[in-house]
């Protein structure tokens, strides 16, 4: 068989923290996941560097692979040690002589090192070689170890809201969607139909979430055990992160600011308009002599403050030319231009 390049796969040096490899695993697997990448070469990257971040993201499993030595060449001949290639872990018995390919959809080299990835279940010692747990993919969190930290578990997704959704009573709707291991791979080894053979799954999802009160710009909003499930059933939870985007509002705390439009005539001998507001059409008079970028000030039209009191909507006037003028209308401007002269 051939030896395999973990490090190589991910495009990292051998001292690479732990850190590094998780950092550069997520952006490779959204890179050539196929959902992602078309191109035919994008199913076999991807199943290498999955494999090598099962190998390289689990410490036990590192050291081992690390304690082969760091003269190996990816491509190169490589041989198990005595005894290893003799174990067929799906058995249960020391006495087995069958590896039978690539464990739980991995390669042959992973097998040699680590055993079936989906059924091993025992520890086993024969070559001088005891106190291995071979277990594979699914053994790094079982019971004799430190399972991972529910945060791992989290989802973290942007929540892009309007000035209607903040002052509704209604809960919101979210949809998005979550890359997440296949649990219908077949144990040996055969092509999943689930998965198409990568061993990830796109999972849509759809939450209803209550928006808390005065919530701002960049809050974060947790829902909880709506996040990522892993083999034990645990599930993190998930991590909405506000983002306040209106076209016909800006935000400033509790304040709303809207544009205003106006004419140069209704700019110099003021007029009154109406305008929408979260809490309904209202007119407005707009004084003569106003100037473009002037706001009036409207009380208790904004967004209710921590005391629940609305602050203020400014009504901020930009003077606008309108694109229809006619021929008489444009000689009236010129004589106005001479009089101002």
């Amino acid at each position: 068989m051939k030896y395999k390049d973990y490090y190589e796969a991910l495009g990292l040096k051998r001292e690479a923290t732990a850190a590094e490899i998780k950092a550069t695993y997520r952006k490779l697997a959204r890179q050539y996941h196929p959902d992602v990448n078309k191109s035919i070469e994008a199913e076999e990257k991807f199943k290498d560097i999955n494999e090598a971040y099962e190998v390289l993201s689990d410490k036990d499993k590192r050291q081992r692979y690390d304690s082969l030595g760091s003269s190996w060449q990816g491509g190169a001949d490589y041989t198990p040690p005595p005894g290893y290639e003799q174990f067929n872990f799906n058995q249960g018995g020391p006495q087995s002589f069958n590896f039978g390919g690539g464990a739980g959809g991995f390669s042959d080299f992973f097998s040699s090192l680590f055993g079936d990835s989906s059924q091993g279940q025992q520890t086993y010692s024969k070559g001088g070689f005891s106190g291995f747990d071979f277990g594979g993919a699914q053994s790094a969190q079982r019971a004799n170890r430190q399972p991972p930290k529910t945060e791992d578990l989290d989802v973290i997704k942007n929540l892009d809201i309007s000035i209607k959704d903040l002052l509704s009573s209604n809960p919101i709707t979210v949809k998005f969607s979550e890359m997440e291991k296949c649990t219908q791979c077949p144990p040996n080894g055969a092509f999943c139909t689930n998965c198409s053979g990568t061993g990830f799954v796109t999972i849509p999802k759809t939450v209803k979430v209550k928006l808390p009160k005065n919530v701002v710009e960049g809050q974060k909003i947790r829902l909880k055990e709506e996040g990522k499930v892993d083999s034990y059933g645990r599930k993190g939870d998930l991590l909405l992160i506000v983002h306040i985007n209106d076209k016909s509002y800006t935000v400033e705390g509790s304040t709303l600011v809207r544009e205003v439009e106006v004419t140069p005539t209704e700019a110099v001998l003021g007029c009154q308009k109406d305008i929408t507001t979260p809490h309904g059409k209202i007119c407005i008079k707009i004084p003569p002599k106003v100037s473009s970028g002037q706001s009036l000030r409207l009380k208790d039209l904004g967004l209710p403050d921590k005391n629940g009191k609305n602050g203020e909507l400014k009504a901020k006037i930009k003077i606008i030319i309108p694109k229809d003028l006619s021929e008489k209308e444009i000689e009236l401007y010129k004589k106005l231009a001479e009089l101002r002269k």
